[in-house]
């Protein structure tokens, strides 16, 4: 059985002389650690805990929480990630699908359930399992073992060239596949690592006083950006991911600091990082992911047949990082692939420069009155009016028209948005049935727990509009 990241983590710690922060004030020494997974380890063995077995860990960005997870991971265990805020509800939800009979909070240790759930082959090799959102709103469980994820770190330490003096600010959750492996990259770099338990603008920029390295999601970026940043003199590289990073953004960072900008596209399912633009492509390649990372190989289908170049279809990747499976849903696995390639869901078209653009989501597709409309589309447009921060766009159904577009925007600093001068804005920049029914002006875009814009929750949003 594998245990890389156990290996890794370990080597780690033994060379890391800096303790692990959080903005909250945490701190732990790498010896602290160190014994913390020592004492986990321990426990776990009393309990009887077998290779492969899943157990729960509550996650809440804090220094210790590295510990039990090295601890969980000398065990043979595999982690299942649980938000420390996460209502009783949804752990009790998790467990019913996992089977999980134990869960690690720091040093403590409950028992959730009487017995251990049998065996699992698809738990073998496995490190954690990230549930993911699915598109009928049932979390899927993607399976991450430990040589695949190891191997893929490798790869994003050359590409990222981070070092021994760097001070890595991380506002992602560790539940996060993007936020787990910025944090296993800079412990193995020897950086000092700080961790933001929960994303909020001031915490963020008493951060960035000494902070070299960012990885954030765009939303995060557009908060960040909405009021005058502070200096930040030592910021030198900056990491997004999770979702777009559309063109104005991408400028706007830029003249954030005289940082590097490596934005950054994959899906958990994928092992994450499927796709670079890096800063040598900028600011010529924004609007597209950029080329493919290193042994990763990808085609745009439609119907299983490659398309035109310039021609939208499903991006498809086929990568030796991705997941060994969903958790106890084979059907559901071998669905997700073809020819060997893992289905994004995501339509993409190849740029004439030789760049990846994305469309949209396959399942975010608008039609109204029989016209297809990407929300993606529109978000952009909406985000190159003078006076929006950010926009985010959903189908919604419409008994005429069977769906229909709604906006949510949120204002620059000091602006007003007036949805009528907005629309006549809209029109001369675009076809009329593409122009959103309803626009919602908020303070921030809704988002997940990960931080990234939530599109579903646009369609949801009641009460007020313009």
């Amino acid at each position: 059985m594998s245990a890389a990241l156990a290996r890794l983590l370990d080597d780690a710690l033994d060379a890391l002389d800096h303790p692990v922060e959080s903005t909250d004030g945490e701190r732990a020494e790498a010896r602290e650690l160190a014994a913390l997974a020592d004492r986990t380890s321990a426990a776990l063995a009393a309990h009887g805990v077998m290779p492969g077995e899943p157990v729960h860990i509550r996650i809440g960005n804090r220094p210790a929480d590295l510990g039990a997870l090295l601890g969980l991971w000398r065990t043979g265990a595999v982690a299942v990630p649980v938000h420390a805020s996460a209502a009783s509800s949804t752990v009790e939800r998790l467990q019913r699908r996992t089977g999980s009979r134990l869960l690690v909070d720091r040093d403590r240790i409950d028992v959730i359930a009487a017995a251990a759930p049998p065996a699992r082959p698809v738990l073998r090799e496995a490190a954690v399992v990230i549930f993911t959102s699915g598109s009928t709103g049932e979390p899927k469980g993607a399976v991450i073992g430990h040589q695949r994820l190891a191997d893929k770190l490798a790869i994003l330490d050359q590409l990222l060239g981070l070092h021994a003096a760097d001070v890595v600010l991380v506002p992602l959750q560790l539940s996060f596949i993007f936020g787990l492996w910025v944090s296993l990259l800079a412990l193995m770099r020897g950086a000092r690592l700080v961790l933001m338990p929960r994303y909020a603008r001031d915490a963020i920029m008493r951060g960035l006083q000494d902070a070299t390295v960012l990885a954030g999601v765009p939303s995060m970026y557009r908060t960040l950006l909405a009021e005058p940043p502070p200096n930040v003199p030592n910021l030198r590289l900056i990491m997004t991911g999770g979702e777009v990073l559309p063109p104005r953004l991408a400028g706007a960072l830029r003249g954030f600091a005289p940082a590097a900008i490596y934005d950054l596209y994959g899906l958990t399912e994928t092992g994450s990082c499927d796709f670079c633009l890096a800063p040598a492509d900028q600011p010529a390649g924004f609007g597209s992911i950029g080329r493919p990372t290193e042994r990763v190989a990808y085609r745009i289908v439609q119907g299983g047949v490659a398309v035109a170049p310039a021609a939208t279809g499903e991006l498809q990747v086929s990568t030796p990082f991705g997941m060994l499976g969903y958790l106890d849903d084979p059907q559901l696995t071998a669905a997700s692939f073809e020819d060997g390639y893992f289905k994004t869901g995501d339509l993409a078209r190849l740029r004439a420069d030789g760049r990846v653009e994305l469309v949209g989501r396959a399942k975010d597709i608008v039609s109204r009155g029989g016209q297809k409309i990407a929300p993606l589309e529109i978000d952009n447009l909406l985000a190159e009016h003078p006076d929006i921060a950010a926009a985010l766009c959903a189908g919604v159904p419409d008994e005429r028209l069977g769906e229909v577009i709604h906006a949510a925007v949120v204002p620059r600093t000091g602006a007003r948005v007036d949805a009528v001068a907005l629309r006549e804005w809209m029109l001369a920049r675009t076809e009329r049935y593409k122009v959103p029914a309803v626009f919602y002006v908020l303070d921030a875009l809704p988002a997940g727990s990960t931080g990234k814009a939530d599109r579903r929750a646009v369609a949801r949003l009641p009460g007020k509009h313009s």
